[in-house]
């Protein structure tokens, strides 16, 4: 049995339109969740006061192991459909999917926008598409949830259905990608299985529309990227550089170069598992022996490229960011640490070029002087230090980024040109 296709989903939409209670309905009718497991958690919910619901309490319940650091049961955020596997890759919840999405090594590859169907499109829903869209995020189905608050009414889905195909082709999402799907996910209706209150509904249910999606193809085609994420130096072997293959393929022999320090070498082995590899895929964590690679030599948030198509270090770059929180605002000037693949480090944004709606991506304001939570824009960013930055739409796993500042991401965004620096 070959092996099924692997995606990465995101659940996105506004706070109370059932993200959790989704998630949790999808995982314990698709057999993810066990009875057990869901027993368990229904206990705990019952007893911290949290109702007779599980559900969301089991996705909350993971995202408080996960700030805690704690590693988590699996089988909580991995189900299987008929044709694909899926992982999800966060409980809801702002500040965690926007991070995830722009900083986990993980990626989206696609999207369930949940709207409550008594509430209709809200603000964070806006936010959530905009943001989707900025992301790359192609493939999205919208579970339009809660249709037990209006008796199933075929009516009201499609009133919902239509302001909501509005704001997605509105920030640039293509109408023949987008589903519509009614579901109740506290009463289990058409997540998993089909429902009998809502005969008018043709479509399908909402585990058999995400075996639709396409996994997306492995970027084994283009140059090689590899970021570092750390360098231990062994003794009697020497200088190993450890990190995850983004794009590309790396093999014992191939003349690498590692940016920004520039320094050159031949790739003597490839290990992952303590087990030596032909060669090393994307995906693929790996740790590597290069001939002539002395201690010091490379650090954490360097890229390795083959010497013949080197990763780009950046004089400057321009990207399109959304701010997600600032308490006050950001102006002209503003030197803030970015995270971007493996690096981390101070960047200046020297000029607002413009501002966008981020409704709909359209221009609203050229040269603003500062840029508030919920703005979104398109800047000049200048790094304090050489690094590596490609173009979105080339290396995507090297295009996105997080802006830190006082502990918590302010903002986030992809990078749409390069300024490369001269040799």
């Amino acid at each position: 049995m070959a092996e099924k296709p692997h995606l990465n989903l995101v659940f996105i939409g506004h706070v109370d339109h059932g993200k959790s209670t989704l998630v949790g309905r999808l995982l314990y009718d698709s057999g993810a969740l066990s009875e057990q497991d869901y027993r368990k958690l229904e206990a705990e919910a019952k007893e911290k006061g949290k109702g007779t619901f599980a559900f969301a309490y089991a996705m909350d319940n993971l995202k408080e192991e996960r700030e805690r650091g704690v590693t988590i049961d699996v089988a909580y955020k991995k189900f299987e459909g008929k044709k694909n596997n899926f992982t999800i890759i966060d409980a809801p919840g702002h500040k965690d999917f926007v991070k995830n999405m722009i900083t986990g090594t993980s990626q989206a590859d696609a999207a369930v926008l949940v709207i409550a169907a008594k509430e209709g499109v809200q603000p964070q829903t806006k936010e959530h598409a905009f943001l989707a869209q900025v992301m790359g995020l192609k493939q999205i189905i919208v579970a339009i949830n809660k249709m037990d608050e209006v008796n199933f009414e075929e009516a009201k889905f499609k009133e919902v259905e239509d302001s909501a195909k509005k704001l997605l082709m509105g920030v640039g999402f293509k109408e023949e990608n987008l589903r519509f799907i009614p579901v109740s996910a506290w009463v289990g209706d058409n997540v998993v299985k089909k429902s009998d209150k809502l005969s008018w509904y043709k479509g399908q249910t909402l585990i058999d529309a995400l075996d639709e999606f396409k996994a997306s193809e492995l970027p084994t085609g283009k140059p090689l990227r590899l970021p570092i994420q750390d360098v231990y130096n062994i003794k009697g072997v020497g200088t190993v550089p450890v990190g995850r293959v983004e794009t590309g393929i790396i093999k014992p022999g191939d003349k690498i170069i590692i940016n920004p320090p520039g320094v050159k070498g031949e790739v003597k082995t490839v290990e992952m598992h303590h087990e030596q590899l032909p060669d090393a895929k994307p995906g693929d964590n790996i740790g590597f022996n290069v001939r002539g690679l002395g201690k010091g030599d490379v650090a954490r948030g360097d890229v390795v490229g083959h010497e013949r198509d080197p990763p780009t270090v950046a004089k400057e770059f321009i990207a399109q960011i959304v701010v997600l929180a600032h308490p006050t605002a950001i102006p002209v000037g503003y030197t803030p640490v970015f995270h971007l693949h493996t690096a981390q480090l101070s960047c200046t944004i020297t000029e607002i070029q413009k501002k966008l709606d981020p409704k709909t991506g359209q221009v609203k304001e050229e040269n603003p002087k500062f840029l508030k939570t919920g703005d979104a824009a398109i800047v000049k960013i200048v790094p304090t230090a050489p690094v590596v930055v490609e173009e979105y739409k080339k290396f995507p796993q090297l295009g996105r980024f997080a802006i830190r500042d006082m502990g918590a991401t302010v903002a986030a965004g992809i990078v749409l040109e390069v300024t490369p620096r001269e040799k």
